[in-house]
């Protein structure tokens, strides 16, 4: 029997939806609205880089025009409806999901303690009733309230001295809560403080089997369709083989069925989703057709291979590439227009001198750059100038360059 299939348009639609970019962007950016948004996406990554802005500003502006920094600070550091923990790295998560953290917290606790003592960190366990006390007797703290007196290594600023390492650690494996941050130096309380007591870690029991399931059913809510790998990766939690056996196991239920989606390059793969979702895809409107400027850490760029698959779109972050070894540029960002993206763009705000500077632009090979396309990009500029509190948008004499 043929297995239900899903062309390539239709595959992104269903994608784009649920990453919230295939309706207009619009709509409300604070309180209620904008976590019901963070809650439709599943957490929003957090990042430092500031070429234009920070990732996480720039994920909800791109889906939510009128959202500005304020409202995530008032939402995670005022009103507590988010907390920070990790997914695959740093991030801003909503406290509704806190239950479900409970195993990240277990196994964290297991696997850093063993991977640190390997990584220069001998000594921070010693510290641990040390940074607890301090934080008792003192309040919430930041790394550099702690351990001033102890000598950090030599290999770099990840190489922590010990009173950092345990702070971290403490974080990670749940005693310890960041309750925000002071530039982007986090601040650390007991958690016991800050989460309401019955959901506090060792008075709330964790079920590793109904977390398990909880996370493959939230990633594939947010994925639309997925390898087990995939849903796996998604909160970066559970383990490639449970998510494996979920599968199964819910494939007899009849909870997924196996689709086949067609990718950019005409194959096709064999992939998971809830059953009907052929159906759902044909229900799904045309994209917007606007052009819009992704943050390189959007959720919808985050699997850089997934990416590739379904939008032709191959795109590494060049932070760590050595300036003449780069294709592109430090901080290039993608351009998105209705379902495709079309480009990446290389500008920075300048807000010292309030300028908005455009270096470079590429178009993907397949895109004819017109004169309209010009202007969409102009349009989009203008609201990421106003976005980033800058006067005016600035041009490089050769800023539109050959496809690559």
């Amino acid at each position: 029997m043929a297995l239900p299939q899903l062309s390539n348009r239709a595959a992104r639609a269903v994608f784009m939806q649920r990453h919230a970019l295939l309706e207009p962007p619009a709509g409300g950016a604070k309180g209620a609205e904008l976590l019901d948004l963070i809650h439709r996406l599943g957490f929003v990554q957090l990042d430092s880089i500031n070429t234009v802005a920070r990732a996480h500003d720039m994920i909800l502006y791109s889906r939510r025009p009128t959202y500005r920094a304020g409202n995530l600070k008032r939402l995670y550091e005022r009103d507590r409806a988010l907390f920070e923990h990790w997914t695959h790295d740093a991030a801003v998560i909503p406290m509704e999901f806190y239950p479900h953290w409970h195993l990240r917290f277990q196994r964290d606790a297991a696997e850093l303690k063993a991977r640190w003592k390997n990584w220069r960190r001998d000594g921070f366990e010693q510290q641990f009733e040390a940074v607890l006390q301090h934080i008792r007797d003192h309040g919430p703290v930041c790394s550099s309230d702690v351990g001033k007196d102890e000598r950090k290594g030599s290999g770099g600023w990840w190489d922590w001295h010990p009173s950092k390492t345990a702070l971290e650690y403490l974080w990670r494996s749940g005693a310890l809560t960041v309750i925000g941050r002071d530039g982007f130096q986090k601040r650390y309380d007991l958690t016991e403080r800050v989460i309401e007591q019955h959901l506090c870690p060792g008075n709330l029991p964790c079920d590793p089997n109904e977390t398990v399931g909880w996370l493959c059913n939230a990633a594939l809510d947010r994925l639309g369709f997925a390898t087990s790998g995939e849903l796996a990766a998604f909160w970066d939690t559970v383990s490639p083989a449970e998510a494996k056996e979920w599968c199964n196991s819910a494939l007899i239920k009849g909870e997924l069925e196996e689709i086949e989606v067609e990718c950019a390059n005409g194959q096709s793969r064999k992939l998971f989703a809830r059953p009907g979702i052929s159906t759902h895809a044909e229900t799904l409107p045309p994209a917007p057709g606007r052009i819009r400027a992704l943050s390189p850490f959007d959720p919808m760029l985050r699997d850089r291979k997934r990416t590739e698959r379904l939008f032709g779109f191959h795109y590494r972050i060049e932070v760590f590439v050595p300036a003449p070894k780069r294709t592109y540029g430090y901080y290039v960002f993608p351009l998105l227009e209705g379902d495709r993206l079309i480009g990446r763009i290389d500008m920075k705000a300048h807000r010292d001198c309030g300028e908005l500077r455009v270096k470079a632009l590429w178009p993907e090979q397949s895109v004819r750059w017109s004169d309209a396309r010009t202007k969409r990009l102009e349009s989009e500029l203008e609201r990421v100038r106003r976005f980033t509190g800058t006067e005016r948008v600035i041009f490089a004499g050769n800023w539109l360059k050959e496809a690559k």
